[in-house]
């Protein structure tokens, strides 16, 4: 992987990822006055910021539990083959599943991949274990540990200064 050069940032443009970090449905108006700019230049800002790659996009956070979304498993995948293609096929097939919201390759543990999973409950998650996740071809070891309560939960990462 190549490494990507870090943008630089003035103190405005950090206050300006901060802020959006916390609230990406703030109008422009609203975050010029905040940051202390007039609209124009703060719009000019964050089109370069976003030109720059540096934000990616804009999302709605939403309630899981609202949803019905009570079980957030962390998964431990260990697969029978160290190949490519083991793992482009896995990946791919991880990607077509709504209920993995996080997956990575990993090193340093008996596991190759952590998964973040969200489902209803036991029962749907022992429907996605059995029915997709051990059917993928590859996968020799699965190892589940459930989240009890969360401790930290951000979206925001640190802002370097």
């Amino acid at each position: 992987m190549a490494k990507i050069t870090p943008v630089v940032l003035d103190r405005t443009d950090r206050h300006l990822l901060e802020l959006l970090q916390q609230d990406g449905s703030l109008s422009n108006l609203e975050l010029a006055d905040k940051v202390g700019l007039s609209p124009s230049p703060c719009s000019r800002r964050v089109k370069a910021l976003e030109d720059s790659g540096l934000i990616t996009g804009y999302r709605a956070l939403l309630d899981a539990r609202k949803l019905g979304l009570d079980l957030l498993a962390l998964i431990n995948i260990s697969m029978d083959r160290h190949t490519p293609e083991r793992f482009n096929n896995f990946e791919e097939k991880l990607t077509a599943c709504p209920e993995v919201l996080e997956c990575y390759l990993i090193t340093g543990q008996s596991a190759d991949y952590v998964l973040k999973v969200l489902v209803e409950d036991m029962d749907a998650y022992q429907q996605f274990l059995l029915g997709t996740l051990t059917r993928i071809e590859g996968v020799s070891g699965v190892h589940s540990s459930f989240v009890m309560r969360k401790v930290v939960d951000r979206t925001a990462i640190p802002i370097p200064r």
